[in-house]
């Protein structure tokens, strides 16, 4: 009963059309009135307490310097210079908006900022090209949320945060399974571009890629300072925002001087609103957190899976699938806000390394940024290259059952992630 009320309100105020945040505080009500523990204090404490986190001072930063790095001219060296090293092969522009994805995931953290910017940069090229306008959305789409995995990424924040679980770990452990995902886009955009005839630009002289790499020489030192920084404990995962905004400053400002005072503060705005939001998803789900643990619903959770307790690959298969149907209809953060508490301790019960399920979990719910109807991502390159939602999903299919099959793999082979993660922290 307990687990029907909290999730028939939630599900109720969102069929409403409440915001998320507002839904998750009237679902966090209504059990607080189901378990007699109503208290408008309490209610208020909780909401304080989710935001009051030095942790969660990363998102802030990160999403500056994401802003940052799109308006100061960051993300178009990274494409130029990624165009100038692969452009000329057979399909090369799809090879291009893989790798200059991977670039900015490094840079920024968001999906949803690396998804305007390399629609805006890349879609008219491609389209120009000759490259079916869907496959490539679908490609720029797939891409783009790449960036939740690797580092620094807001998601493996708010995961680590909401969880326990040491967020440089995550960082540390998010590299590879990033990079495979991008392989999993390389190996497919190579079998689909067979079936097109697309002449490929000319090939770039030694001299262009060598100017190419040089002007993207600053941006591209900014992943290298984190990963480091992170690896010999020079930062922590907050200090280490803070530096990528002021980094990300600096280079803008003065070395590209593409920043300007007037576009400072829009910058800024952009950031405080996008924070505005998601720092409003996290105290409201504190709530929820907190009421879920009075409730005892893991145990409940624990009880359900324990025909898979004693199989932790059958126990993971099966919250895959579960996270994977939430993710069609609620959105990436407060699908990690909700679900989190309620499943690591079964993950824990189950003797599963929790960093391991952090990458597993983000990866599944990076996924669920391009499945429909919701799909944050998908409406982004929607609206940003001026096409309908249902033809960059055509094109965003076998993209996405790529990356679907890296993390069934992963779940089949946890050394893929603990095997790095081992080397890369020492």
């Amino acid at each position: 009963m307990t687990v029907f009320i909290f999730i028939g309100s939630l599900l109720g105020a969102m069929a409403l059309g409440i915001p998320i945040a507002y839904s998750l505080l009237l679902s966090g009500v209504a059990l607080m009135w189901h378990l007699d523990l109503f208290d408008a204090q309490i209610l208020a404490q909780n909401v304080i307490s989710g935001a009051d986190s030095f942790p969660l001072l990363a998102v802030p930063f990160f999403m500056l310097a994401g802003e940052i790095m799109n308006v100061g001219g960051l993300s178009r060296r990274i494409v130029t210079f990624a165009l100038a090293l692969v452009g000329h092969i057979r399909g090369g522009l799809g090879y291009v908006t893989i790798i200059a994805a991977v670039m900015m995931s490094a840079l920024s953290g968001s999906a949803v900022a690396d998804a305007a910017a390399l629609t805006a940069l890349l879609l008219p090229m491609m389209v120009k090209a000759g490259h079916d306008r869907a496959r490539a959305g679908g490609l720029i789409a797939s891409a783009s949320i790449i960036a939740p995995v690797i580092p620094p990424s807001i998601g493996l924040v708010i995961f680590g945060v909401s969880a326990n679980v040491s967020i440089s770990k995550l960082f540390l452990a998010g590299i590879f399974p990033g990079i495979m995902l991008a392989a999993a886009l390389w190996i497919t955009w190579a079998v689909l571009v067979r079936r097109e005839t697309v002449e490929p630009p000319p090939r770039a002289s030694r001299a262009e890629v060598w100017r190419a790499m040089r002007d993207c020489g600053w941006a591209m030192l900014l992943p290298v300072i984190i990963i480091v920084g992170l690896r010999f404990g020079v930062f922590t995962p907050t200090e280490a925002a803070v530096v990528a905004a002021m980094y990300a400053l600096f280079v803008s400002t003065v070395i590209y001087r593409e920043l300007n005072l007037k576009q400072l503060y829009e910058v800024f705005a952009n950031a405080v609103r996008t924070t505005a939001v998601v720092m409003f998803l996290v105290a409201a789900a504190m709530v929820s957190a907190w009421l879920i643990t009075v409730a005892d619903l893991p145990s409940k959770m624990i009880d359900m899976l324990s025909p898979f307790m004693d199989n932790p690959t059958l126990l993971l298969i099966a919250i895959m699938v579960l996270v994977m149907a939430v993710g069609t209809a609620l959105d990436m953060t407060p699908t990690i806000l909700i679900l989190t508490p309620v499943l690591m301790p079964v993950v824990k019960a189950a003797g599963i390394d929790p960093v391991y399920f952090g990458i597993l979990f983000i990866i599944n719910n990076a996924i669920g940024l391009i499945t429909p109807p919701v799909g944050v991502v998908l409406n982004t390159v929607a609206g940003v290259g001026k096409m309908k939602m249902d033809e960059v999903t055509r094109g965003m299919l076998p993209f996405m059952m790529a990356q679907f099959g890296v993390m069934f793999l992963l779940v089949l082979f946890p050394s893929l992630v603990l095997v790095p993660l081992k080397w890369l922290g020492g």
